[in-house]
């Protein structure tokens, strides 16, 4: 079981450079955790690359198609007020987004905040930085 960021995600939807190393990380382990908002977030980047011309109506109807197979299996850990204080800390430690931070506290309530032998999937730069600050192990092990 691994918690997933939506930057992880989109490239299960699309075809992206990512795609192949997270595709080997969901075919070891399709159980996948994920903060409430990912849909909404994984929307929201793939409606992007639609208006941006990245994607074609096929592919874009294809990339949410995908997305909602992901979404009917994943588990979603749901706001509370925990998180919320959890999400203010980390954003007084860590240099993240708002969003980010939501993402990050959301793992760290999945696992208890026990982040020894935990994996979250992510391809943002700063999330990964202060996932690994927590204790989690981040995957891919390398990001190029």
């Amino acid at each position: 079981m691994k918690f997933w960021d939506t930057s992880a995600l989109i490239p299960l939807c699309v075809n992206e450079p990512h795609s192949p190393a997270v595709k080997a990380i969901l075919t070891k382990d399709p159980t996948v955790v994920v903060w409430w908002a990912t849909r909404i977030e994984c929307i929201s980047a793939l409606t992007r690359q639609g208006r941006e011309g990245a994607i074609g109506v096929v592919g874009a109807r294809q990339a949410r198609d995908a997305l909602e197979t992901l979404a009917k299996a994943w588990a979603e850990i749901l706001p509370s007020e925990a998180l919320r204080q959890t999400a203010e800390r980390i954003l007084a430690v860590h240099p993240l987004k708002a969003a980010d931070a939501l993402q990050l506290a959301a793992a760290l309530q999945w696992c208890q905040r026990q982040t020894a032998d935990m994996d979250l999937v992510s391809f943002d730069a700063r999330l990964r930085g202060a996932a690994y600050k927590e204790g989690f192990t981040v995957l891919p092990a390398r990001v190029e």
